[in-house]
């Protein structure tokens, strides 16, 4: 006879309550709507992954506090690492085991490589963070809450002309992102009567710039352009500073992080990016605000925006169809999407024209003290 004790008794009693706690876990899962994120969680562009994810987690907040839909809203993550490699490896994670019906996304080289997979399965895919020209049309499932970066560009190019730097030098990452910025640029600078008197380009992995910072003095532009992202730019704007470079810096949204925003030699950076007007009384734009400063102590960011409106989205598109008693899944909400095209988001309307891509403001800033403030 087996000699019965305390810990015996405690493993038997045990063994069906976690079988029991596991069966109601998988039980919760599957009536769940699954969202997937799909950013970097780590290395050098996980700041990234962390604002992203803020906004969602505050967007499911609410709308499981409204009781807006029948079914909880379940986040899976997944670690993009910011490469295409990354991201086609967690789509698949997201698609094929956890059956995510919608994945938010960030990155343009993460993005291209994610959408064929989500593509293929009717998933859903939503971009708050990567501004690639390539990114619109992307797939009849991938939609844009983030204003591209032509659009950047357009109205960048005037606020040169009205300035006077006409000449510009500039530095960008060799991806799909980086060379559609060239493009934009290239273009329409040139037909403003500017020009780009240099083009440097990079890896995502490089840390030193002195090379290019000491070239570009010797062409004196009247301003320099980089287009990077995560820590690098930080060190790109510290390196053409020590070079002696006194113009004007210039970039686009993908600078307002706050290890760029913090940094002393980024003071007076001018930058683009859509227009977060805080101060808007609208309920949606009223609470998302109020709702941040108390949980952070500090007002939220563009990104943080996008990515409360991609999950809001959701919720809307799905509480439609819940009510409308149809299923939810990619081929229904891209239905409702194109048959409703206007939502009552965060900083206002959103209005979706017919490839899924949203319409916005955009503005320059400089930055001042750490903050971004409107110049044109």
């Amino acid at each position: 006879m087996n000699r019965i004790t305390r810990r015996t008794l405690l493993a038997a009693s045990a063994a069906p309550l976690a079988g029991s706690l596991l069966a109601q876990h998988r039980a919760r899962a599957e009536e769940a709507y699954v969202l997937g994120t799909l950013f970097p969680m780590a290395g050098a562009n996980a700041e990234y992954g962390t604002i992203f994810t803020a906004g969602a987690a505050m967007a499911v907040k609410h709308v499981t506090a409204d009781k807006m839909l029948s079914r909880p809203l379940l986040l899976r993550a997944e670690d993009s690492e910011g490469t295409p490699q990354g991201g086609a490896v967690g789509m698949n994670k997201l698609v094929n085991v956890d059956h995510a019906l919608y994945v938010l996304v960030g990155f343009t080289g993460v993005s291209k490589a994610a959408a064929p997979i989500g593509t293929r399965a009717k998933v859903v895919m939503v971009n708050g963070g990567g501004v690639g020209p390539d990114l619109a049309g992307l797939s009849p499932y991938y939609w844009n809450v983030i204003p591209l970066v032509p659009d950047e560009i357009k109205v960048l190019v005037p606020f040169l002309v009205a300035h006077q730097l006409r000449r510009v030098a500039l530095i960008y990452v060799n991806d799909p992102f980086g060379n559609g910025l060239y493009k934009a640029l290239k273009t329409d600078l040139t037909a403003a009567g500017g020009e780009i008197v240099a083009a440097d380009t990079i890896s995502p992995t490089d840390q030193q710039f002195s090379a290019i910072a000491a070239r570009i003095r010797t062409l004196a532009p009247d301003a320099v352009y980089f287009a990077s992202y995560g820590a690098q730019q930080a060190q790109i704007i510290k390196q053409l500073r020590d070079a002696g470079i006194g113009q004007p810096l210039l970039t686009y949204s993908g600078a307002a992080i706050p290890s760029v925003r913090n940094l002393a030699e980024a003071e007076g950076l001018i930058l683009t990016a859509q227009a977060a007007d805080w101060t808007l009384d609208d309920p949606i734009t009223k609470r998302f605000v109020t709702d941040w400063r108390a949980q952070y102590g500090s007002d939220p960011t563009p990104y943080n925006q996008n990515y409360y409106n991609a999950v809001r989205l959701f919720a809307l598109l799905a509480q439609q169809l819940e009510k409308a008693g149809k299923p939810v899944g990619g081929d229904t909400l891209r239905a409702a999407l194109l048959a409703t095209r206007r939502f009552a988001l965060v900083g206002g309307e959103g209005v979706f024209d017919d490839l899924g891509d949203i319409s916005m403001k955009i503005v320059v800033n400089t930055l001042k003290g750490g903050k971004l403030v409107p110049t044109g």
